[in-house]
């Protein structure tokens, strides 16, 4: 299934394969050294890269094949999705096949690699599938439920009162009557008469 991302921003391939191809060369570093002290004889430390060295190869070859694969195929169709995967893992698998040197096993080895990424990739992964939502959609479906969310101006000032920014239609009247009922000051011709002696118009009271 293709991507639900229209833009698709090019990949490193040969940086992304030789990061896969380490990655994937110390875990295979990791079970040769398990295997390797499983061993019945003593075969020392060095054991796990003469003895077990096959699994080291095996792990980078099959992280580098697959993560070549993904990134030049993703590159070359300018698309990232199951399709690509699904190539990935089918060659990623037939190297499974060839260190068992059996044409079948090659054939097999990517086919169950080849489900398996497809499968993944199409559920995206543990999480789950999910559609991505366009950021316009979302921005819009934010903003309605801003708006039925939102609580009338009146009913705020019911339970609040005015002040700390919030003040209602009139404000500045109703202020103006209050300050001269209780100090007999008339704030606007106070203020009309600073304006009038005072030059600079920046000026206030």
């Amino acid at each position: 299934m293709a991507s639900h991302d229209d833009t698709y921003h090019p990949r490193d391939t040969l940086a992304n394969t030789a990061n896969t191809t380490l990655q994937l060369s110390v875990a295979g570093a990791v079970v040769a050294g398990v295997q390797n002290t499983l061993r019945k004889q003593n075969v020392g430390a060095m054991g796990i890269v003469t003895r077990s060295g096959g699994i080291i190869a095996l792990f980078a070859g099959v992280g580098a094949l697959y993560q070549f694969t993904k990134d030049a195929t993703a590159n070359l169709r300018q698309k990232d999705d199951t399709y690509g995967e699904a190539l990935a893992g089918f060659v990623g698998g037939t190297a499974v096949g060839v260190h068992r040197g059996s044409i079948p096993i090659v054939i097999g080895a990517g086919a169950g690699f080849s489900v398996a990424c497809a499968a993944f990739r199409y559920s995206n992964g543990l999480g789950g599938y999910a559609i991505k939502e366009d950021d316009e959609d979302e921005v819009a479906r934010k903003e309605e439920m801003r708006k039925m969310r939102r609580r009338p101006l009146q009913e705020t000032l019911d339970q609040l009162g005015e002040g700390r920014g919030i003040y209602g239609p009139g404000y500045e009247e109703r202020r103006r009557e209050r300050l001269l009922a209780k100090y007999g000051i008339d704030v606007k011709a106070a203020q009309e008469q600073f304006r009038s002696k005072n030059v600079d118009p920046t000026a206030s009271l």
